[in-house]
């Protein structure tokens, strides 16, 4: 059974891809890097994508959906973070009332950092073909009033990431992803 977590690399305008979307692959490798360190290890796979291709169509995504479909049942949760890491706010999640009730309590955890919202409708085109055959799906909100001031362009560059706010978003992904890969059951479809 997998928990997926990604971000992917798409530097292809005239930027580098440092926020867009560098930084959802940035906090996705650091969650995985922190669960290590920390000696931990649940009970379901953590499985880190680098998606590739996403300006060109979601064809590295695609390419993935079509060589794990099969195994679609085995998915726990797909998240996706692509819209910078900024002060993050909370989760956007898609699934079952019975699922989101259970993201809604693990994100009390993350009151002491006051991370706790639940919105709607989780959005990420490199997860979109899984939570359409009903996966659940999160993807992070964070604050994007400044996204589009970088959104590929020459300024989308390292000087972009704040690492205080890199690391509240790593927070984010590494609590949400590891209490559900740690649950006794997979999220409720």
């Amino acid at each position: 059974q997998i928990v997926l977590i990604s971000g992917h690399l798409d530097s292809w305008d005239v930027g580098q891809g440092a926020m867009d979307d560098g930084g959802g692959a940035f906090i996705s490798w650091e969650a995985l890097s922190l669960i290590k360190d920390l000696g931990l290890r649940p009970k379901r796979t953590l499985r880190l994508v680098l998606w590739t291709g996403e300006e060109q169509g979601g064809v590295g995504a695609e390419q993935y959906y079509q060589l794990h479909k099969e195994n679609i049942s085995n998915f726990d949760i797909v998240m996706e973070s692509d819209e910078g890491t900024f002060k993050p706010s909370g989760l956007a999640f898609t699934g079952s009332a019975k699922a989101r009730n259970i993201v809604k309590e693990i994100m009390t955890l993350l009151q002491p950092i006051n991370v706790t919202k639940v919105y709607d409708d989780a959005d990420g085109t490199d997860i979109n073909y899984w939570m359409r055959d009903g996966v659940p799906g999160a993807s992070l909100r964070d604050d994007l009033s400044k996204y589009f001031w970088f959104h590929h362009s020459q300024g989308d560059t390292m000087t972009v990431q704040d690492p205080n706010q890199m690391n509240l978003c790593a927070a984010v992904w590494t609590v949400v992803s590891y209490v559900i890969a740690d649950m006794e059951e997979m999220l409720p479809r």
